[in-house]
């Protein structure tokens, strides 16, 4: 969340950090964990058959994500739609089952928690792929290439992240993603917010001046009225971030296979494009 492009999030997973990080709240709902069906995902793996994938839920490809984070994730009615879900249904597609999406805390989801305790059996969650999340999590091939951005009131006369500094300008960046490392990385000491709406809220309520979130997630709010007339984005920051499917530590190879498989061939076949175009109106290498 975090929509390095843009970007998020080594934590070495004890059983006693396992244990307090499972009983975060999801960010997005302010609620608990939520799931796309009522029994939601089982907590141990379900028996494979021989060759096939070892699933949390028979039938399903559990994914763990962190809602609203739009266009990569969001509900549309009862149903999470977004860049991300057409990612993973090409790879459930693949293994011959359906998605199911469960609603987590990001810090849960990165720190690898989540899948190790048998929450979901990948991750998709607009997360960039680095070394420090690499030492608890498997990555899939990268499937998307991010960037950061700074969203501002109008009239700040900013466009940096100097600026922002040089005229003493409130920062603000959503927790455990790699927008709030890139600023700390350059001297920041940022307003931490728990989610991406709540970020959107703070720059909004004037509790911060400028925040950093990745650039789709920046260019999508600017497509609502209430914000293009009030806030504008100011830079681009090219962080040369890239986002990857996260899988537990160890990953199922029947699993990860499909969906590097899925991603690659969806780039060869023009797929990819179409679901790129679907949820940014441009094509890839167009943004930004």
């Amino acid at each position: 969340m975090g929509l390095s492009f843009i970007s998020r999030r080594a934590l070495t997973v004890g059983a006693a950090v396992l244990a307090g990080a499972l009983g975060l709240s999801a960010c997005g709902s302010g609620g608990g964990e939520t799931s796309a069906s009522p029994s939601g995902a089982a907590t141990t793996s379900a028996p494979a058959a021989a060759g096939g994938p070892k699933l949390v839920t028979p039938g399903k490809l559990t994914t763990c994500t962190n809602l609203p984070y739009e266009p990569f994730q969001f509900k549309e009615g009862d149903k999470v739609v977004g860049f991300d879900v057409d990612i993973v249904d090409l790879a459930a597609k693949k293994l011959g089952v359906t998605q199911e999406i469960v609603d987590i805390d990001f810090a849960v989801i990165k720190s690898g928690a989540a899948m190790a305790a048998g929450k979901c059996d990948v991750a998709a969650a607009g997360m960039t792929i680095t070394e420090e999340r690499k030492a608890n999590i498997d990555f899939s091939v990268p499937y998307f290439d991010a960037t950061q951005a700074l969203l501002a009131k109008k009239g700040t006369g900013a466009a940096s992240l100097e600026d922002v500094k040089a005229k003493n300008l409130k920062l603000g960046a959503q927790a455990s993603t790699t927008g709030l490392d890139h600023a700390k990385a350059n001297g920041f000491n940022p307003r931490e917010f728990a989610d991406s709406p709540k970020e959107l809220l703070g720059l909004q309520s004037g509790q911060v001046d400028v925040i950093i979130q990745d650039l789709p997630v920046v260019l999508t709010w600017l497509k609502k009225p209430e914000i293009a007339e009030k806030f504008e984005l100011i830079a681009s920051l090219d962080t040369g971030e890239q986002y990857g499917v996260g899988l537990k530590k160890g990953a199922d190879p029947v699993i990860l296979k499909a969906v590097n498989d899925a991603i690659t061939e969806a780039k060869a076949d023009g797929t990819y494009e179409q679901i790129y175009v679907k949820w940014f109106g441009k094509k890839p290498g167009e943004l930004g």
